[in-house]
């Protein structure tokens, strides 16, 4: 089977599949995505720099829109390349969130095109306008409109699609719902797993181990839309309740959802200028490895994951698959997988007093807690573990090829 991938940061939301095909040589595997990006085995890879970028000066709604028809006209020449070199995939896969699935079917015209539906905007009833310390107006809210013509051209365009979780899918029209699977990611539960003997070594020298009161927050950047600024204003209430806590955050200081903070801050500095935590307790580790990652998960004693509704984390349920006692936003998505007191804890998003008190309860539960971790991971193991996500995936773009081939 040959299967061309197209994502602008490879290999993004394809690695587990696209490495599993590439491993068959019975299959062809091809790539599209933009420069400096990583190399898989097996896997031939096709870059396209855009011509240029956005516009200067065009309308602030079309600014993206233009960006996606920019990287979806260098997508689409790499794809006739292809073409005209003799390659024809038997299936095509893309994210449309770049524009790159945009003209796909216009050089491969008989070749089904499978669309990664991750998430569709809405100007009210999702993520804008949620959090009222950062509200939306009707400006915005046009503009988050005017962002999905490019989605929904690509999903015009597709033959299907598939998207994460339930609540993701449902964001779409529901006109397209018939054409839009439900299948994960995935999590690769043998990475992600309790570890009894993990330890974390701080660089105040400090060693942090399972059953410590350690208090975990993890999100790619610290920013309003994971919810780090009620997390942040929950600490003092924390240390009140349980002064021995230690808080080990993980995440870089970007933005990469949202507004960005004013001055040229950061949200961390605006927040901790605005709390003033004890520093001495709370411990920013920045961007980490993935296997250092890992162990800070499994040496949590109590794991923080606020979100808007918004596209669900794979932190999320790495933490649940590593056994982690869960305390979570009572936001969609999260609910889709947690139940309140069964496999985690669900908080308001807004109240980090309430958050501050729960986190404490779970501390002060300690091992009375592992019912609750065991059917963590048991959830992740049910509903999204690696191996069924992808045999799900690689399932669907058999069937789109023509039938089994893999």
């Amino acid at each position: 089977m040959n299967i061309l991938f197209v994502h602008q940061n490879f290999p993004a939301q394809f690695r587990h599949v696209a490495k599993t095909l590439a491993a068959d040589p019975k299959n062809q595997v091809v790539f599209i995505t933009q420069p400096d990006r990583p190399t898989m085995k097996g896997v031939r890879k096709v870059e396209y720099k855009p011509h240029r970028g956005a516009t200067e000066g065009i309308h602030h709604y079309l600014r993206s829109t233009e960006t996606a028809v920019i990287n979806g006209q260098g997508a689409a020449g790499k794809a006739l390349d292809l073409k005209n070199s003799g390659f024809r995939p038997d299936v095509m896969v893309s994210h449309p969130g770049w524009g790159e699935g945009l003209y796909l079917k216009d050089v491969f015209p008989d070749v089904p095109l499978l669309s990664f539906c991750e998430f569709y905007y809405h100007g009210q009833g999702a993520d804008v306008g949620f959090d009222p310390e950062y509200p939306s107006d009707l400006n915005s809210e046009c503009q988050t409109r005017t962002r999905n013509a490019y989605h929904l051209l690509s999903l015009e365009a597709a033959d299907h699609g598939y998207s994460p979780t339930e609540w993701q899918k449902k964001q779409f029209p529901t006109e397209y719902h018939s054409k839009i699977s439900v299948i994960h990611d995935g999590i690769d539960c043998d990475l992600a797993k309790p570890n009894p003997d993990a330890e974390i070594k701080l660089q105040s020298g400090v060693t942090l181990r399972p059953g410590d009161p350690v208090v975990t927050y993890v999100a790619r950047n610290l920013e309003p839309y994971r919810g780090f600024h009620t997390f942040v204003r929950c600490l003092p209430h924390l240390f009140e309740r349980r002064p021995d806590a230690r808080v080990v955050v993980v995440g870089g200081n970007d933005v990469s959802y949202g507004r960005t903070p004013p001055d040229g801050k950061t949200y961390r500095e605006i927040l901790i200028e605005e709390v003033k935590p004890p520093l001495e307790r709370v411990h920013f580790l920045g961007r980490v490895a993935y296997s250092d990652y890992l162990r800070v998960l499994q040496v949590s004693a109590a794991h923080t994951y606020l979100t808007y509704p918004f596209v669900l984390s794979w932190s999320m349920l790495e933490a649940m698959a590593s056994g982690v006692a869960l305390v979570g936003s009572a936001t969609a998505p999260v609910q889709e997988v947690v139940k309140d007191g069964v496999n985690g804890v669900l908080v308001d998003f807004f109240d980090p007093v309430n958050l501050a008190n729960t986190l404490a309860d779970v501390l002060d539960r300690g091992k009375g807690t592992a019912d609750m971790r065991a059917n963590a991971r048991q959830t992740v193991l049910d509903r999204y573990a690696l191996t069924d996500c992808r045999k799900k995936l690689i399932g669907l773009i058999s069937d789109m090829a023509g039938g089994p081939q893999v």
